[in-house]
């Protein structure tokens, strides 16, 4: 019962962001790209940033989350906050490998929050504040809570073959992540041509046309970056992964036991 609520609040977190991710397909917006969700990003942050507070209040006071735990999920919010200002060659990034080892290492749940906080620290850091800000956090949210998942897959199998598997997952989400981030602004470009989205197209249509889109605008770049997570991951995650996974050990709230009341 205590676990369901919180996960209730990181699952409406997610739907928030699926919906803002896709709603302009149903309610068009005309302007273009200059005005994309510029009416509706404060008000997306603001939501979840609300919800993602109160789940962790709910989590530390029902002993789910202790204050190690909130310590750790600052500290590496700031660390790949900071990574996010080493630029590799060619579009590649050095941030996006550290969410996917810590969400293997921690949870679903800490790399959902890892993924939030660390983009929007990250914005403030570098001045990359505006309407795209909402859709980066969700963005890299989503990839540090599927990591979590898979880390439950993988945490029986050796080191060099767990740490393959993370870092083909990074390697795939280098690309996922970049396709993912054009749909913030893809429904709101102007035109009538292959590239771009108009109401009245159909779902094949509009995948046909988004794809051209990504392979003209964004494939190269994304290669690119996910490069650098494979190769990130491959060269940090055998001694990395294992120290956070000794530490989640130490940060697991006790059990507490509770005496009967007597009668």
């Amino acid at each position: 019962m205590r676990r369901g609520r919180t996960i209730l609040l990181y699952v409406f977190v997610t739907g928030l962001g699926v919906a803002a991710f896709l709603y302009p397909f149903w309610l068009p917006v005309s302007g273009g790209t200059d005005t994309a969700h510029r009416g509706d990003a404060a008000l997306v942050v603001g939501v979840v940033a609300v919800v993602v507070v109160t789940a962790v209040v709910l989590d530390v006071r029902q002993g789910l989350m202790n204050g190690t735990a909130v310590a750790l999920l600052a500290v590496l919010s700031a660390m790949t906050a900071l990574l996010r200002l080493l630029d590799l060659p060619g579009g590649g990034n050095t941030m996006f490998f550290l969410p996917v080892l810590a969400g293997a290492a921690f949870g679903p749940r800490f790399g959902l929050l890892l993924g939030l906080a660390s983009m929007a620290v990250s914005a403030i850091l570098t001045g990359g504040i505006g309407p795209w800000l909402p859709f980066q956090m969700l963005t890299l949210a989503w990839m540090s809570a599927g990591a979590g998942f898979l880390g439950r897959a993988t945490y029986r199998m050796r080191p060099w073959a767990e740490v393959s598997v993370l870092a083909a997952y990074g390697w795939i989400w280098g690309f996922v992540y970049g396709a993912i981030m054009n749909l913030w602004f893809w429904p709101f470009v102007v035109g009538d041509g292959p590239l771009a989205w108009h109401p009245g197209l159909g779902a094949v249509e509009t995948l046909a046309h988004f794809w051209r889109f990504y392979v003209v605008t964004s494939l190269a770049w994304d290669a690119a970056g996910a490069v650098a997570n494979a190769a990130l991951i491959l060269l940090t995650g055998v001694p990395v992964l294992r120290s956070m996974r000794r530490f989640s050990t130490r940060i697991s709230p006790a059990a507490e036991l509770v005496p009967a009341h007597a009668s």
